[in-house]
């Protein structure tokens, strides 16, 4: 996935919620003005970051991260460190943030697709000014009969939310925002064997 790719992506996205053109405007305004808007020290005004809600292919529970510095739960995701292909990035940090394997995009036929977009910013620390993240969001399904192993520093913990669970803990729009949008996109979802990528 390229640049031009994902800006199709964009496009498509943007056909389903047609209501979300202001933060789709500041995406594509980024990846129209900055070259290294894929890079972590494009901070004007900030640079593209991908993340994953995760779902369980047998139980249908989220998978979280309590993040360190935030202390917040939110989904699994991250920098996308110069990739332009942010459904790799995406997968990447899924797999090294929870030690899981075999995730698997959703919608598996006619995919990838993006599932939200979220424009934020990111407090100034360190060395590092007030910046906005450009997070593009994508459905993974994995098993939960494997072993979580917290493999990153920023996570205090990863682990599985029932929906009920779910809606009790988290009071963070952007993270309801996605089970919501996941949940229509799993009814459509065609049961049965894996048709692959």
């Amino acid at each position: 996935m390229n640049r031009q790719d994902l800006l199709q992506l964009l496009d498509r996205y943007e056909t389903r919620h047609p209501d979300e053109t202001e933060p789709l405007g500041r995406i594509r305004k980024l990846l129209a003005e900055r070259d290294r808007a894929f890079h972590r020290d494009c901070f004007e005004p900030g640079h593209i970051t991908s993340s994953a809600w995760i779902v369980s292919r047998e139980t249908g529970a989220a998978l979280l991260t309590h993040h360190r510095k935030l202390e917040r739960w939110l989904q699994l995701g991250g920098h996308a460190d110069g990739e332009t292909d942010v459904l790799a990035s995406a997968l990447r940090e899924a797999e090294e943030e929870s030690g899981l394997a075999g995730f698997q995009s959703l919608p598996k036929q006619g995919g990838p697709e993006i599932l939200d977009v979220d424009v934020h910013v990111i407090p100034a620390r360190k060395n590092e000014p007030a910046h906005e993240h450009h997070d593009i969001r994508f459905l993974l399904e994995v098993s939960d009969a494997q072993q979580i192993e917290r493999q990153v520093e920023e996570s205090k913990e990863v682990r599985w939310f029932s929906k009920d669970e779910l809606l009790e803990r988290i009071d963070e729009e952007s993270v309801l925002r996605m089970e919501r949008k996941a949940a229509i996109w799993l009814l459509h979802q065609p049961a049965g064997p894996e048709t692959g990528d």
